[in-house]
């Protein structure tokens, strides 16, 4: 068969390799959607979860006002070095986040991703207001900080986490990986500093990047036709690696943050046992920061090979 430029090429086999027999195409596809509704649906249910744990119950409530009066004792050691972190949860750097992403897809004319990718960024933004505003309520059991106004999810940490995360979307193949890990401490870093500057409760961190994730999960599982990848610029072969490194090492990081930061919440309340030879507070503090980093990195860890599935070429 002659190729566009008079050179044979075999039927059955493309330029870049050998093309997948079209019932492995379509088993991939389904295993990909099927992968990112149970992503998706895991996120719901997660921040459904939270919130009742976190919001909802007295337990809950004093962990977190324990994690606010210990974060009232250093707001004037982390006030300054965290506010410029702060300000890029702001409106106006969630349109320039938009604009961006959106940018690199059109300029390098992946015209179903970059929908994508606002989708996720407009429809994870939309659903935290919604959310914080419409759904979710708090009814103030400790503590007299925005004591029946509910926070949660935090709109500060969705800009960001929304932002890198359709930013796997748009990007080449080969920058995915580093994108995930840029990703997860920006995330990371956005959460960290509305903990310790007194800006959100860790539950209201967490709420925020389950949805991102879900929205993110969707995006992977419900692709428009001609969005992923094209093969001639992004070959399979030279992200695989660094993607199994990059998630492997977010997951190792994201686990013992996660049970140290369940640990030292039950070890807040009292629920292992008395004659801590920490304070409270520091122990419920410590371990609000640790689950900021563990839904982060936990996060990317996840949707870096969701969306290199979703995308992988035809």
């Amino acid at each position: 068969m002659p190729a566009t430029d008079g050179r044979m090429v075999r039927p059955g086999r493309s330029r870049t390799g050998p093309d997948l027999p079209a019932p492995t195409r379509d088993a991939h596809r389904s295993a990909t959607r099927l992968a990112g509704i149970t992503v998706a649906s895991a996120a719901a249910l997660g921040t459904l979860l939270v919130w009742w744990a976190m919001v909802t119950t007295w337990p809950g409530q004093r962990v977190e006002e324990l994690v606010f009066v210990t974060a009232d004792l250093f707001q004037d050691v982390v006030n300054r070095p965290v506010e410029p972190v702060l300000l890029l949860g702001s409106p106006p750097w969630l349109v320039t986040g938009f604009l961006a992403v959106c940018g690199i897809g059109l300029v390098r004319r992946r015209w179903g991703a970059t929908a994508l990718a606002a989708a996720v960024i407009l429809g994870s933004n939309l659903t935290t207001q919604v959310i914080k505003d419409g759904l979710f309520y708090r009814t103030g059991l400790v503590g007299e900080w925005n004591r029946d106004i509910n926070t949660l999810p935090s709109g500060h940490v969705t800009v960001v986490a929304a932002a890198w995360a359709s930013l796997l979307l748009v990007v080449p193949r080969r920058l995915r990986p580093a994108t995930a890990l840029a990703g997860a401490a920006a995330t990371c870093a956005m959460g960290l500093a509305t903990i310790a500057d007194r800006w959100h409760r860790p539950s209201d961190v967490v709420a925020a990047v389950l949805v991102v994730v879900l929205w993110t999960a969707l995006a992977g599982a419900a692709p428009p036709a001609g969005w992923a990848d094209r093969p001639e610029d992004d070959p399979l072969g030279r992200a695989v690696r660094p993607t199994r490194l990059v998630a492997v090492a977010l997951g190792v990081a994201a686990v013992p943050a996660a049970v140290l930061s369940v640990l030292a919440a039950a070890a807040a309340e009292g629920r292992l046992g008395s004659g801590l030879p920490w304070d409270t507070g520091l122990v419920a503090y410590v371990g609000g920061h640790l689950a900021a980093c563990a839904v982060a990195a936990a996060a990317f860890a996840v949707l870096l090979p969701l969306c290199q599935a979703a995308a992988r070429p035809r």
